[in-house]
C-alpha cells in the first residue's frame, strides 16, 4: 500500500479539504477534522496496486490518473480516467479491485478511508454528498459496460463526447491519454481507433489536429452514433 513517506511520491504538504476545489460539484468534506496528504506521483508511476488494503481515497488535484486490471490472457482493461477534482480509490470491499497509474505528473490528496466514513456517520451533509460521489461512481461504471457491448464507432463517438464534456475548450479536445491509453478503455485495438478516427475525420463529424488534440466539428452526427 502507498503510504505518505513512501519513497515514490514528493515530500508532504498536508492540507485541508475546505482549500481545494469542489469534486464533480460537491465541495467535499468542509471540515478541518479531514486532513489529507498532498502527494505527487510521476508520469506512469503506480498511485495504488490491485489486491491492496484500500485504505485511502485520492482526489487527483492536478494531472490525470487511470485504473486498469491486466487480464489473464495479458490485456489491459482500463476501467476509467481521473481528472482534477476527480475522487478514486472507492471501493465496497476491503481491497482495491484495479490498479491505479499516473497518465501524466499527478498530484492527489490522500483522505483516509477511515476517518471519512466516520465522519459520514456523524454529519448528514458528509454521508449526502460521499452517497452522491459513489452514486455517480457507479453510474460512470454502468455506462462504460454498457459502452462495451457497441461497435467500434459508437465506442469512439461515446467517448470523444465523453472527453469533450470534461476537458474540452469549446469544441477542442485536448486528450492527455494516448491512443493505446484509448484503446484499452474501449476493448479495442489502437489499430482499430485509430481507423475509426479517421473515418469519422472523412465524414466531418471530427478533425484530428493532432494524436492529442480533436476537434468535434459535428456534435449531432457523433450523438447520432452513440444513440
Amino acid at each position: 500500500m502507498l503510504s505518505p513517506t513512501t519513497h515514490r511520491a514528493d515530500p508532504i504538504k498536508i492540507l485541508s479539504m475546505r482549500h481545494l476545489p469542489p469534486v464533480n460539484g460537491h465541495q467535499l468534506i468542509e471540515t478541518g477534522e479531514l486532513m489529507g496528504a498532498s502527494m505527487s506521483f510521476r508520469r506512469n508511476a503506480e498511485i495504488y496496486g490491485e489486491g491492496e488494503p484500500a485504505d485511502y481515497l485520492y482526489k487527483i488535484v492536478s494531472g490525470t490518473a487511470r485504473t486498469y486490471k491486466v487480464l489473464s490472457d495479458g490485456r489491459r482493461q482500463i476501467g476509467g480516467f481521473y481528472l482534477p477534482g476527480d475522487i478514486l480509490g472507492l471501493e465496497t470491499a476491503e481491497e482495491h479491485s484495479f490498479s491505479a497509474e499516473a497518465i501524466s505528473g499527478c498530484k492527489a490528496l490522500l483522505i483516509k478511508r477511515r476517518t471519512l466514513v466516520a465522519l459520514a456517520g456523524r454529519q448528514d451533509e458528509i454521508a449526502r454528498q460521499l452517497w452522491s460521489i459513489i452514486g455517480e461512481e457507479l453510474r460512470r461504471v454502468q455506462a462504460h459496460n454498457l459502452l462495451l457491448i457497441k461497435s467500434a464507432q459508437e465506442r469512439v463517438a461515446a467517448f470523444l463526447l465523453e472527453m469533450a464534456e470534461r476537458v474540452s475548450t469549446g469544441n477542442a479536445v485536448e486528450l492527455p491519454m494516448s491512443r493505446q491509453d484509448i484503446a484499452d478503455y474501449l476493448g479495442l485495438t489502437i489499430e482499430t481507433v485509430s481507423r475509426t478516427l479517421t473515418q469519422l475525420e472523412k465524414i466531418a463529424a471530427i478533425q484530428l489536429s493532432s494524436s492529442r488534440r480533436i476537434v468535434l466539428r459535428n456534435r449531432s452526427a457523433l450523438s447520432r452514433l452513440n444513440s
